[in-house]
């Protein structure tokens, strides 16, 4: 069971890449990809990246609710 849920979980994480157009956005380069995920890591890290981690989560949340608005 917990190996399902742990599949799920990385599915999910794998659409969200996608969903933010990184997949069209690269060219499905794998390499890119973690690259920009990695700098994101090492400024969420960094000084402010408190502020910007809210900053990211206020824009994704705007971001489902459109979508969940769209879907209506």
């Amino acid at each position: 069971m917990q190996r399902r849920e742990r599949t799920r979980h990385l599915i999910e994480l794998g659409g969200l890449v996608q969903k933010a157009g990184l997949v069209d956005l690269t060219d499905d380069d794998r390499a890119t990809i973690l690259g920009g995920l990695l700098e994101l890591a090492d400024r969420l890290q960094g000084d402010g990246g408190a502020v910007l981690g809210e900053l990211f989560r206020r824009r994704g949340r705007r971001a489902f609710e459109a979508e969940t608005v769209a879907a209506e």
